[in-house]
């Protein structure tokens, strides 16, 4: 077999042959796809949200750990509106995966329990600010959120936020957003990224269960058919520009606004409205809907068609390798 290893932080931090994490994507991510993606010799990680239950993400966790033969990690929401993280804790760390990626809050709790456990933990960051803080609290690298993301992205560029947390990080900087191919990849290592997290292009796969309709939209759209929408979580959100979310357009109406802005009332209804948002898109993801409401970054531009895991990863590290 050829040696076509790429070395950087992240391989060598979780002996993997590529420094490549499938993003875990809400709904779309499952176990069948992180197996894949370990077996083709990156990592991966799953939402512990795609889970209904605790139950369901231990057995996850262990279906896992059996098939995959390799380091693989569980995404927790760690603010206010995930009602099951402590017990989605528990469970990670009582099965002991090698790494936990934080979003949305403080990751302090969860590095604290998981460090006593020996998994690593990366935070989901989207500016110098929160990735200072983290790493004061002993994170074990960053995740670099930028605006080319899918789904909650960051608003600062790849090419001013990844040397911007490297000259002021001790610790690791994975590349989060606007790698499709092996080619920007190689242009953000060059960055001095240690690894990059990369999603989109992975929603159109054999191994994904979503609908077909949803596959093929991120074959037939491009990167000009992604709108930002504050609609579905309140929270700024990139999703395909189809036909319905032209329709319905993306901002909150004035009574949704006001409601935000509602001192005593803005903390329920953000709750509300994440969770309504969130069933609006499990049922466009795996029904056949008018309401195609579907989640996506600029980078299914890459998609020509739908495929297998293994080999979109033999294409970017092909991609990675070539001479320019």
């Amino acid at each position: 077999m050829e040696n076509n290893e790429i070395k950087a932080a992240l391989s060598e931090m979780l002996n993997i042959r590529y420094p490549i994490i499938i993003a875990p994507m809400f709904l779309v991510s499952n176990t069948k796809m992180i197996i894949a993606g370990v077996k083709a010799g990156a990592t991966a990680a799953v939402p512990a949200m795609n889970y209904r239950t605790t139950d369901e993400l231990r057995v996850a966790i262990r279906e896992i750990k059996e098939k995959a033969g390799g380091p693989f990690g569980i995404n927790l929401i760690v603010n206010k509106s995930n009602f099951t993280y402590k017990e989605q804790l528990a469970v990670i760390c009582e099965e002991k995966v090698d790494f936990i990626i934080t979003s949305l809050g403080s990751p302090e709790e969860t590095i604290n329990q998981a460090h006593k456990h020996g998994i690593k933990v990366f935070c989901d960051v989207t500016n110098l600010k929160f990735a200072k803080k983290v790493e004061s609290l002993g994170a074990d690298a960053v995740i670099a959120v930028n605006k080319e993301a899918g789904g909650h992205a960051g608003n600062i560029s790849i090419k001013d936020l990844v040397p911007e947390l490297k000259k002021h990080c001790k610790i690791p900087v994975i590349s989060a957003g606007g790698v499709g191919n092996g080619y920007e990849m190689k242009d953000v290592m060059e960055l001095g990224a240690d690894g990059c997290s990369i999603g989109s292009i992975f929603i159109a796969t054999d191994e994904s269960d979503v609908s077909q309709e949803y596959k093929q939209a991120c074959v037939d759209y491009g990167k000009d058919d992604i709108v930002m929408t504050t609609k579905l979580s309140g929270t700024p959100c990139t999703v395909i520009k189809t036909p319905y979310v032209e329709k319905i357009g993306t901002d909150q109406n004035w009574l949704e606004r006001v409601l935000n802005k509602n001192k005593s009332l803005k903390k329920w209804f953000k709750a509300f409205t994440f969770l309504r948002g969130m069933k609006r898109l499990q049922k466009a993801a795996f029904s056949a809907t008018y309401k195609t409401l579907w989640c996506a970054g600029p980078t299914i531009e890459d998609v020509k068609s739908i495929r297998p895991i293994k080999e979109i990863i033999d294409q970017l590290v092909a991609e990675y390798h070539e001479e320019k």
